[in-house]
């Protein structure tokens, strides 16, 4: 099925280590007017999320018609190899596409998806074959957040870790920070069987992803919550600590994923307080630097609103602004906040780290090679793509192939050139 032998799978949300880094070498740096090669490209259906691949394989989660639909392809060809549906009666809040937010995830023989709706779904790689499904939102409870569902689960060792975000029975509040956690803020699953393993926290749902790292030596799991970082154990699911970190109006969301450096975590949203570094150790979470106090929104270091940033030697770059004509590329300095440069003009806009560059896709479909620098921008190409508003999701780099998705459409492009 594979023709391309170096390189690695890019199997979950923001790559192989969950931070928007890619460890491929040997990138194009010099893009012919044009762009670059596209290998393939095909239709996708209504959604924002990204692909993954594993094993030569290519999974794309999207919505047609009243169905959503996971895809399987060779991701060297796009040849369609399965396809599993199930019917959807979502409908955005907001009106925005009522398609799948978050990518599949897989793991080794399994691929685990998780519907605006609130269904998760564990399916068969080799043939799409249904293995368990769980309709989260009857057995837990939640209130419909203000885009849906959106956290990509995570597998450590034998678990799944699903953000849930269960309520309190009763109606939808009016508003909806008068919403009370249930204590299923987090559902860890046996992810073989679909069988409860631990639930933690009555924290609820936001629109970032959990993520399992390692900080002075002691595995941790961190989510970025409605209300705040939560850290707690992967395994048993024993609460660690939680971080507040929140806009005060209720039309706000958190979205980005904790950034970890060493000890130090770094946490960012768009609607109020912006950023904040903190030191985490045993039992607690504690400020190295915020933005909370900075009453001007464009005094604060970073503001990312769907994007993760990534650290780079001590330096973060990132998206900051909530609306698109405010956005600001920007690269900070991690142990102080201090705001490096920054670049107008780009839209908001999603990072992925190859090679030393930067690929930047701006929601308007412009890609940009960007060298690494903390003195400057400095951009070394640019393909300017025919893909549609809203672009949303980073681009996916995984044997030496790169793929980027617009409104309904996805492109796969040779990046690194075959050996």
């Amino acid at each position: 099925m594979r023709t391309r032998t170096t390189g690695s799978d890019w199997p979950t949300f923001l790559g192989p280590t969950s931070n928007g880094v890619s460890p491929e070498t040997g990138i194009l740096t010099k893009w012919p007017g044009e762009g670059l090669k596209v290998v393939w490209e095909a239709q996708m259906g209504m959604g924002f999320a990204p692909p993954v691949t594993s094993r030569g394989r290519l999974f794309h989660f999207d919505r047609f018609g009243e169905d959503n639909r996971l895809t399987c392809r060779n991701a060297e060809t796009g040849k369609l190899i399965w396809k599993f549906q199930y019917a959807t009666d979502y409908e955005d809040l907001y009106g925005y596409s009522p398609g799948p937010r978050a990518c599949p995830t897989v793991d080794d023989d399994r691929v685990y998806i998780h519907g605006p709706e609130g269904m998760l779904h564990c399916l068969n790689v080799a043939d799409g074959q249904l293995l368990w499904k769980i309709d989260t939102k009857k057995m837990y409870h939640f209130h419909q957040n203000f885009f849906g569902v959106g956290s990509v689960p995570v597998v450590d060792g034998d678990v799944l870790i699903v953000p849930i975000g269960g309520s309190q029975k009763g109606p939808r509040p009016t508003d909806l920070r008068q919403a009370k956690g249930d204590g299923t803020g987090i559902v860890g699953f046996d992810k073989r069987t679909g069988k409860e393993v631990y639930r933690v926290t009555d924290e609820l749902a936001s629109y970032a992803s959990p993520i399992v790292t390692t900080i002075n030596g002691r595995k941790l799991g961190l989510y970025f919550a409605r209300g705040g970082l939560v850290g707690f154990e992967p395994k048993t699911g024993k609460l660690d600590f939680k971080f507040p970190w929140r806009a005060k109006i209720e039309e706000s969301v958190n979205a980005s994923n904790p950034v970890v450096v060493g000890d130090q975590v770094l946490v960012t949203e768009c609607y109020g307080p912006g950023a904040a570094l903190v030191k985490v150790s045993q039992g607690k979470a504690e400020p190295v630097w915020t933005d909370k106090d900075k009453d001007d929104p464009r005094d604060k270091s970073l503001a990312c609103h769907w994007n993760t940033p990534i650290h780079v030697d001590g330096y973060v770059y990132g998206s900051s602004g909530r609306h698109e004509n405010e956005a600001l590329l920007r690269c900070v300095k991690l142990a102080t906040g201090e705001v490096m440069w920054q670049e107008r003009n780009l839209s908001r806009a999603s990072l992925t780290l190859a090679d030393g560059h930067f690929l930047c896709l701006t929601e308007r479909g412009e890609l940009l090679l960007l060298k690494v620098n903390p003195k400057k921008f400095e951009p070394v190409a640019k393909w300017v793509t025919d893909l549609d508003y809203p672009s949303w999701a980073a681009p996916v780099v995984s044997h030496g192939l790169m793929y980027i998705r617009g409104k309904d459409r996805l492109i796969c492009a040779e990046l690194i050139p075959s050996k």
